[in-house]
């Protein structure tokens, strides 16, 4: 039996739309989690392929010296000549780490959290100068940490200041020509951390501190008064810090005629200078040299290079020397390429940081230069300075792939 269906038209009315909460991540999830496309605009280019294999090599040079600098002192201080090594393995591990995931963060995440970053890093400077907390070695109280698992807050200072300058320098391009508002502030930042460094005391790192902001204010075009006004007060400054403590007299006038006392202030000038040469062209073997048999304090620390140089010799030296000066001309190289301010200062403050803290290792090793406390950056031992220093150099390769090739 067939059925005779009727069709009533209904009138349709279009849902209403509910509005959708916007949604927030949090500050780790905005670190991590990063749009597929973001990385497409930054494809790896020769910039980036040549800073990833400069520091790659550096660091692989600097793995196997440490174990050859390090093997007497770490047999004797803790029964085991891989002590130094292992922990250069698990450092490196870790500032790899770091730089891969730097290296795929776009840049201008950086300059949204300067403030968070220096505020962390003024309370870690002032944490580590609280008595039970900092732990104090050698007379300095520089490390926060446990046991020998140590972190510098000083290094982390370094990155600080190189994101508050370029995030500054960059927000307030039109008001360049007014010192209160472009000076006051970064002199103001910069005084501050370098007092909480000097006082741990970490005058090396001031140093550093000082190298940075001023390249980063000079490649700001900063008014030239404005960098006078500051520039005759902090020579006075630093004079007066130098020379108001005799042991530091004593350690500026050593390298001066180191041999006149090489029995103390001049010591290690002048092993130094006896493990540089006698590693001559091609150097006495790796794992062979006299020096780091407790001849050389800090062999496989601050004096690495001599130690490079004796194993190695001139051959080793030259390639060394000849990374660092690849990494300064490639970083001049990125920030000439550039495609906005911020990270132009930016790259500029890090080829400062690590070009220049290379420039006065190398000068104290060879005598050019008092004796500092400053290491090679990605070759001599040490945790949070390289952990610090992968993550500085992974911001610049990402820079690189942005950049104009």
């Amino acid at each position: 039996m067939a059925r005779n269906f009727t069709f009533v038209p209904v009138e349709l009315t279009p849902m209403r739309k509910t509005a959708q909460p916007p949604v927030k991540f949090s500050f780790v999830q905005r670190m991590f989690l990063f749009r597929h496309s973001d990385l497409v605009k930054a494809p790896r280019n020769s910039n980036f392929i040549l800073l990833s294999a400069i520091v790659g090599v550096l660091n692989i040079i600097g793995v196997i010296m440490v174990l050859s600098a390090s093997s007497v002192s770490a047999l004797g201080e803790y029964g085991s000549a891989w002590f130094f090594f292992q922990r250069q393995l698990v450092w490196l591990f870790l500032g790899t780490v770091a730089f891969v995931v730097t290296s795929r963060i776009p840049y201008k995440f950086w300059q949204k959290y300067s403030k968070h970053i220096v505020i962390i890093s003024f309370l870690l400077l002032f944490v580590v100068l609280i008595p039970g907390i900092g732990i104090e070695a050698f007379g300095s109280r520089r490390w926060l940490g446990v046991g020998t698992w140590r972190f510098q807050p000083s290094e982390l200072a370094k990155f600080a200041l190189v994101v508050f300058c370029a995030d500054l320098l960059t927000r307030r391009v039109s008001k360049m020509g007014s010192f209160k508002e472009i000076m006051t502030p970064i002199l103001l930042t910069t005084a501050s951390m370098m007092f909480l460094v000097v006082i741990e005391p970490d005058y090396d790192s001031t140093v550093v501190l000082g190298l940075i902001v001023s390249m980063i204010l000079v490649m700001s075009g900063i008014p030239f008064k404005h960098l006078t006004r500051i520039a005759a007060p902090l020579a006075v400054l630093a004079t007066l810090v130098v020379f108001i403590e005799p042991y530091r007299r004593r350690r500026i006038f050593a390298f001066l005629h180191p041999f006149d006392d090489a029995g103390n202030t001049g010591y290690q000038i002048v092993q130094s200078l006896i493990a540089l040469g006698s590693g001559q062209t091609s150097g006495v073997g790796l794992g062979a040299g006299k020096a780091k048999w407790l001849f050389l304090p800090n062999a496989h620390t601050d004096f690495i290079f001599s130690i490079i140089g004796e194993e190695l010799g001139f051959v080793g030296t030259m390639m060394v020397v000849g990374l660092f000066v690849a990494f300064i001309l490639l970083g001049i190289r990125i920030i000439l390429s550039c495609t906005d301010r911020f990270s132009t200062l930016m790259a500029t403050g890090i080829v400062a940081w690590i070009g220049g803290q290379a420039i006065i290792n190398l000068m104290a090793v060879i005598g050019l230069l008092p004796v500092s406390g400053i290491t090679l950056p990605f070759v001599s031992f040490g945790g949070s300075s390289l952990l610090v220093s992968m993550a500085a150099t992974g911001v610049l390769a990402n820079i690189a792939r942005y950049s104009r090739v």
